[in-house]
């Protein structure tokens, strides 16, 4: 799995470029037809609201060393409980959630397809980032195995 740069900021701009092609396409789709509209906008509302819930426990749980790049930071301790006792990598998992849900409110075709880079995107870069992890935390193979979950609490992935 490619580096792409030191702390990995080339997948935070791949990343970046995808969220503002979702956010950009949800301004610029269609209505859904008719009878789709209404549940289509619940649909998408639950949706996100599950992904912002699962962003902003991960993001809580890490606290100071919550960082956007792949590389943890320097003396960033590994987190094991609450959210992360249940997915690796739940923050990403939330992204993916808050940007088909935006997709789905939105009406947005585009946006679903760009959502689902996003999530292709979101399990390259959690990929590489164990990599890290695991050549600098001896407990991470074991806290991988204890936790097969990498995105979402309820989906093996």
């Amino acid at each position: 799995m490619p580096a792409l740069g030191p702390r990995g900021e080339g997948w935070v701009a791949i990343q970046l470029a995808l969220v503002a092609a979702i956010v950009t396409a949800g301004f610029v789709g269609g209505p859904w037809p008719g009878a789709l509209r209404y549940p289509a906008l619940a649909a998408g509302v639950v949706v996100a609201a599950g992904g912002a819930a699962l962003a902003v426990g991960g993001a809580w749980t890490l606290g100071r060393d919550l960082t956007p790049f792949p590389r943890p930071r320097e003396g960033a301790a590994l987190v094991t409980e609450g959210i992360y006792g249940r997915a690796r990598h739940p923050i990403y998992g939330g992204l993916v959630l808050l940007s088909l849900g935006w997709a789905l409110a939105t009406t947005s075709v585009w946006a679903i397809g760009f959502s689902a880079g996003l999530w292709l995107v979101l399990g390259l870069k959690s990929r590489r980032e164990e990599i890290w992890l695991e050549a600098r935390e001896e407990r991470y193979a074991a806290y991988r195995r204890s936790v097969p979950r990498r995105l979402f609490p309820w989906l093996d992935d």
